[in-house]
């Protein structure tokens, strides 16, 4: 490709990409059964859990999920950002 084929294509748009996801292949769309949370302060696994399951006690599936993230499960940063399996 030449100089004045640059010119006579005009701008090129960006390609969009799709969130990927911690633990997913990059293919999946991000929907109910898999979501992106983002960590906020005073959030615990636990809370998180309560609030997407219904029990703190599913905090391990959490955990489990984003192992690739959180390397210990006592200490979760504001602004991570988890998969919600």
């Amino acid at each position: 490709m030449g100089l004045m084929d640059f010119f006579k294509k005009g701008k090129e748009k960006p390609v969009e990409e799709k969130p990927v996801l911690p633990n997913l292949t990059g293919n999946e769309p991000v929907s109910p059964a898999n979501r992106e949370y983002t960590i906020k302060s005073g959030d615990s696994l636990s809370k998180i859990a309560k609030e997407y399951y219904g029990d703190a006690n599913e905090w391990k599936k959490l955990y489990e999920a984003n192992k690739n993230i959180i390397k210990d499960p006592n200490r979760i940063y504001p602004g991570q950002k988890i998969a919600i399996p």
